[in-house]
């Protein structure tokens, strides 16, 4: 099932499986429910409606968007190569404790056909593609959406505390094209894919699978709600496999697709 968000000319409205939802919908109303029945529940909800609208990010204003750090080899051996410190993201990786950090809020986040941005600042900057976890209020994982987390890999490798700064900005986040409500069990090897056009030819293409993890989606999503309420629920970012080579950096222009199981996420940047 895949619950998407339409922009309508009565405002913003949640759609299942192509049909609309009635309007008083809400997904903080959805994340209320366990997950045991939040599928039940949204399905009895639907109506006969044809969904209609360009997408919209499938988040809401109320809730925030967290993400994980160092959870794949890959990444690890990157963030060592690019920083003047690497030894830290070898200690992440082995470490118990996952690297979590705050991304953006729900109203900050871009959606499907939106602009994602480089730092005006930064000159080495690249898309990450992330299976993105759904969150219910009491922690529960209960789907997922695909998720670019665009950083500034040259402010986060001169300095690591410089990382608020790497991952945050205006067009650093965008989620989409819906939420696929789905068991966790579902998401243990998924494809994960990214694939960067310039002037309509290709300049980089990547996959992994969610397998190759080193950390479990319920331990992140532990660690996330361990001294933190969430009453609307949250999205989490678990991380990235593909990481392209040390001579990319994005540009105006460049259309990036993002790939998760069966979804896309495509965007265009903006300088």
């Amino acid at each position: 099932m895949l619950l998407t968000r339409h922009q309508t000319q009565s405002g913003p409205r949640w759609a299942i499986d192509g049909r609309f939802l009635p309007r008083a919908f809400t997904l903080d109303l959805a994340l209320e429910y366990d997950v045991d029945r939040v599928v039940d529940v949204i399905r009895a909800l639907a109506t006969d409606e044809p969904a209609a609208g360009a997408l919209l990010p499938p988040i809401e204003p109320s809730q925030e968007v967290w993400a994980s750090g160092v959870t794949y080899l890959r990444s690890r051996d990157a963030r060592k190569a690019e920083s003047a410190t690497g030894d830290i993201y070898q200690k992440v990786y082995e470490a118990e404790r996952p690297e979590l950090f705050f991304k953006a809020a729900g109203w900050r986040v871009v959606g499907p056909g939106e602009a994602i941005r480089v730092r005006a600042d930064s000159r080495w900057n690249v898309p990450e593609p992330e299976l993105t976890l759904v969150i219910n209020r009491r922690g529960a994982i209960v789907g997922y959406c695909a998720g670019n987390d665009v950083s500034s890999r040259d402010i986060e490798g001169e300095n690591p505390l410089y990382l608020p700064q790497a991952k945050v900005y205006n067009g650093s986040c965008a989620l989409g094209p819906g939420i696929a409500l789905a068991d966790v069990d579902t998401l243990r090897d998924l494809a994960i894919g990214l694939k960067i056009a310039r002037g309509g030819q290709p300049v980089f293409e990547g996959e992994t699978r969610t397998s190759r993890m080193k950390r479990s989606f319920e331990d992140l999503a532990t660690y996330l709600y361990r001294e933190l309420e969430f009453p609307r629920g949250a999205f989490l970012m678990t991380g990235t496999g593909i990481v392209p080579h040390e001579t990319f950096s994005l540009m105006a222009g460049d259309r990036v697709r993002v790939e998760v199981g069966g979804l896309a996420l495509e965007n265009e940047t903006q300088g």
